[in-house]
């Protein structure tokens, strides 16, 4: 057996996630979530003072968008539709017939207007784009929802629904950046509150193909995104449990979103992978939380 089914294993034998006989597909015990809330407090706390405007989305988003979003040029393997049964009473008898003959049912189903949100940022830039220009300060955004990636894993850092809470800076180049810098030293701060060992490094998206090669190489020369890595199942190859992101001007670009001198938008995010913060103080402080330090047990859970 290996670290990651390993330790999945102790996280189900403890409650912590709870199987769905899917890999990387899990939910999540009352600690788990109790852990999860103390995380979103400490980001939140790290934010306030900057006045974000706070949206909430649903895990899905308009087809449309997420075709203008560019993902599918690069991240085919990971992206997931919403399918959907729209034929009439013929069909639907056509569609038991396949439950019931165990055959593939699914070819009796529709693409949807809707995708599986790939990125908890994606849905809101269109939504700043219809507002117009932005204003000489830019804007700020605080935006949190699960995701999905089609990598089925054994590794409980690589789930396919997971959480990201995210900060999303859209202005000018030296707006975007001052914010990047800004944050990877917040969130140097978190993760040092939490007592975890880390390490910020270049890094680069997984794009798909030749072609992505490429665009991994590029985005790496440019430092246009830094992760901070924490070890969960190898210490060899540490998991990214916060991204910083520099988009340049791609979603500026891609919704005609300006700023107030009318030039393209710059945007870049910092987001934090929830389950995967979680995991790492299970890992580090051990499943039964009695065990941790009192100054954690303090951080998360008061006085109790």
């Amino acid at each position: 057996m290996d670290a990651q089914s390993s330790f999945r294993d102790v996280l189900i034998q403890s409650g912590h996630l709870i199987s769905t006989g899917i890999d990387g597909l899990y939910g999540r015990g009352r600690i788990f979530e109790e852990i999860v809330s103390g995380l979103e407090a400490q980001v939140t706390e790290a934010g306030r003072q900057d006045g974000a405007e706070v949206m909430r989305f649903p895990p899905a988003i308009a087809r449309q968008d997420f075709e203008i979003s560019g993902y599918m040029k690069s991240f085919p393997d990971l992206a997931g539709t919403i399918h959907s049964f729209c034929g009439d009473e013929r069909a639907h008898q056509r569609l038991i017939c396949e439950m019931v003959d165990g055959n593939d049912w699914t070819s009796q189903q529709k693409a949807t207007d809707l995708v599986l949100t790939p990125a908890a940022c994606y849905p809101l830039y269109p939504v700043v784009a219809r507002r117009g220009n932005l204003a000489p300060e830019g804007h700020l955004v605080d935006v949190y929802s699960y995701c999905f990636r089609h990598e089925p894993s054994l590794d409980p850092a690589r789930m396919q629904m997971f959480r990201q809470r995210e900060y999303v800076r859209l202005g000018t180049a030296e707006q975007v950046l001052e914010f990047r810098e800004t944050w990877l030293r917040r969130g140097r701060e978190i993760v040092e509150r939490l007592l975890l060992p880390m390490e910020i490094d270049i890094a680069n998206d997984p794009f798909f193909g030749r072609a992505g090669r490429l665009m991994s190489d590029a985005q790496r020369e440019q430092r246009l995104k830094f992760e901070l890595l924490v070890p969960v199942n190898d210490a060899t190859k540490p998991t990214a449990c916060v991204s910083f992101n520099y988009h340049m001007d791609h979603f500026g670009e891609a919704w005609n979103l300006h700023d107030w001198e009318g030039r393209l938008a710059h945007t870049a995010c910092v987001g934090f992978g929830m389950e995967r913060l979680t995991l790492a103080l299970l890992r580090h402080h051990g499943t039964d939380i009695s065990g941790w330090p009192r100054e954690l047990r303090t951080l998360f859970w008061g006085n109790a």
